[in-house]
């Protein structure tokens, strides 16, 4: 029989085949690769998966406006936009493309951090993950950074609805949760702190902006090791954590931080995501666990599955299962990297790990968010 208190998995199939296009860093499968790894290594049971289902227009409209909401229905069933539409909602670009579901499946992401909220509110304590659902970009009339809904900012506003009173965001992307921050700059009840690499898109999240008194940004330089990681989580998130006292926390995964990912400079192993993560969880008794960046498919793919481990108490840092090396070896990638990928891609889950000297760049961003 399974603990009632077990966390919970959330997912969906609409990912398995869905892709921005095969020349955009999301060709590849990411949530899909994740279930398959998990289940793959018995870490999944059917008993603690959940499908979620398509976000309708009346729980979208709580954050996005009915215009915008209505302006990807009709680029997803015309599939294409004109130039004005585009223009005014940045769809049709490199960035934000059209697609097959480019409505369906942002809409499904935003189901899942409605249904890990509603779940986490009947619990008196628990964990939920929704690796689909970090899109936080997003803006309410606006696509924005690959995002089209912004699934974190709904799921808070679903607990926030309900009478949590305080909820602590933690963003561990490459890429400044800007979406998140700016929805809930003005909201004393939501605290974000956001770990980014300075200098990167959306080049916001200085260290000096605290978007109303709300946010603490902590933009970190190229080459941004474990080490560093580290010292961040105990210098300054967790204390920050600790004072804020949240009723939940909600963490964002996004796995392109890490060294062998596209997108950014950044040098971390995924074993420093997921000491993070677990150095996390004691701040709040209910924590909602999403995904995010990360655009090479084996290492999103392996750290995310060693997300749910750890939230599970498991050590992920073991050799892969044989059907979980099929898996691996089942991906492809039209990037150079992907063309004759290590072997270690295949054969573990958990990368080496990448200490180093914790710079005056960072242990300067300790200081000034603590300030």
């Amino acid at each position: 029989m399974t603990d009632p208190s077990a966390p919970l998995f959330i997912g969906g199939e609409i990912y398995r085949g869905s892709t921005y296009g095969p020349k955009h860093p999301l060709a590849i499968p990411r949530v899909s690769t994740a279930i398959d790894l998990s289940r793959a290594m018995g870490w999944l049971p059917d008993a603690v998966y959940l499908d979620t289902h398509v976000a309708t227009e009346a729980e979208l409209v709580r954050f996005h406006t009915p215009d915008y909401i209505a302006a990807l229905q009709r680029a997803e069933a015309a599939q294409r936009v004109d130039a004005e539409t585009g223009a005014r909602y940045n769809l049709g670009r490199l960035e934000n493309p059209i697609f097959a579901e480019m409505y369906r499946r942002p809409a499904t992401s935003v189901g899942s951090a409605l249904q890990a909220a509603r779940l986490l509110l009947a619990r008196p304590a628990g964990i939920v993950y929704a690796p689909a659902s970090g899109t936080h970009h997003a803006r309410a009339g606006r696509a924005s950074g690959f995002c089209y809904f912004n699934a974190p900012v709904l799921g808070i506003l679903e607990l926030l609805d309900h009478g949590v009173e305080r909820v602590l965001y933690v963003d561990l992307d490459a890429h400044h949760g800007d979406g998140v921050e700016d929805a809930f700059a003005e909201d004393d009840r939501v605290l974000t702190i956001s770990v980014h690499e300075d200098g990167r898109w959306p080049r916001t999240g200085k260290a000096e902006d605290r978007a109303g008194g709300m946010a603490r940004n902590l933009p970190v330089p190229p080459g941004f090791n474990d080490s560093e990681m580290n010292f961040l989580m105990e210098a300054a998130i967790l204390p920050l954590g600790r004072a804020f006292r949240p009723q939940v926390l909600v963490i964002q995964t996004g796995a392109d931080a890490l060294a062998e990912d596209p997108l950014s400079r950044l040098e971390l192993s995924n074993r420093a995501l997921w000491d993070a993560v677990a150095a996390l969880l004691p701040l709040a008794p209910k924590t909602l666990v999403v995904g995010g960046g990360g655009y090479n498919p084996w290492s999103v793919g392996r750290c995310w599955a060693g997300v749910w481990a750890t939230l599970n108490g498991i050590d992920p840092a073991v050799a892969p299962t044989p059907a979980a090396e099929a898996v691996l070896r089942g991906l492809s990638w039209t990037r150079a990297a992907g063309r004759n990928p290590p072997e270690h891609w295949f054969t573990t889950l958990a990368d080496e790990r990448r200490p180093g000297p914790v710079g005056d760049a960072v242990k300067r961003v300790a200081e000034l968010v603590t300030a």
